[in-house]
């Protein structure tokens, strides 16, 4: 595969997510890759840190469809063909208290209030699983990020009418910042797109590290990867 964002050839990109917000993310870098949802059960340890959480799920996504893959054997077109499957999670933390996806219109209703008026952290775990043809396991690169975002008060009738639309009901913390949520938000501190679901500096920081040449750039960049 060769495309505007990544110059490589011989490599199926898999994304272990059907989050619109992820598609479109890198739908418009000009990413081509192919989505398969990896649907587990997203378990939150409450001995883990935010980070540790969601860099744990990330990367149940991300085995689940390595795994998957692997088992079916029909990603591979020749022998140096390569692999790569990304997964990721988001979540949003306040007062130490990680926030996921509302159970029902109630439960969003609640969140929003908490986060009303008030700044909170979203963190979002990227897990990177590469397979060279020559190595029986894959290489697996693993990080996260964090920004801060900054909340407005909110009314409870602006709050009721917000949850009616069902925006919030797929989303860490009850809100999109990429939709009518964005009007509840003040100010960003730290990267845009992590809040949306996917850092993108942070993900392209990690796919050179794994030796591919995006923008014609490999190999390690300046932006610290765990």
């Amino acid at each position: 595969m060769s495309d505007k964002f990544i110059q490589e050839p011989n490599i199926k990109v898999v994304l272990a997510s059907q989050s619109p917000r992820r598609i479109e993310l890198l739908t418009n870098l000009g990413f081509n890759f192919e989505v398969m949802p990896a649907d587990v059960d997203e378990v939150v340890e409450p001995d883990k840190t935010a980070a540790g959480n969601v860099i744990q799920i990330a990367k149940l996504k991300a085995d689940t469809i390595y795994e998957r893959l692997m088992a079916s054997g029909n990603w591979q077109t020749s022998a140096n063909d390569r692999l790569l499957v990304l997964g990721a999670d988001t979540t949003v933390v306040l007062d130490n208290k990680m926030m996921g996806k509302p159970e029902n219109e109630a439960d969003a209703q609640v969140m929003l209030r908490e986060l009303s008026g008030r700044c909170h952290d979203v963190f979002t775990g990227v897990v990177i699983l590469m397979k060279e043809p020559n190595k029986e396991t894959p290489t697996e690169i693993s990080s996260f990020e964090m920004s801060h975002v900054y909340f407005r008060p909110l009314s409870d009738p602006e709050i009721a009418a917000y949850v009616k639309t069902g925006e919030p009901m797929d989303k860490a913390g009850a809100y999109a910042l990429q939709g009518i949520g964005s009007a509840f938000v003040q100010a960003i501190e730290g990267c845009f797109t992590n809040v949306i679901g996917l850092p993108i500096p942070l993900v392209v920081s990690m796919l050179r590290r794994a030796g591919i040449t995006i923008l014609g750039t490999t190999g390690r960049s300046s932006t610290p990867v765990g």
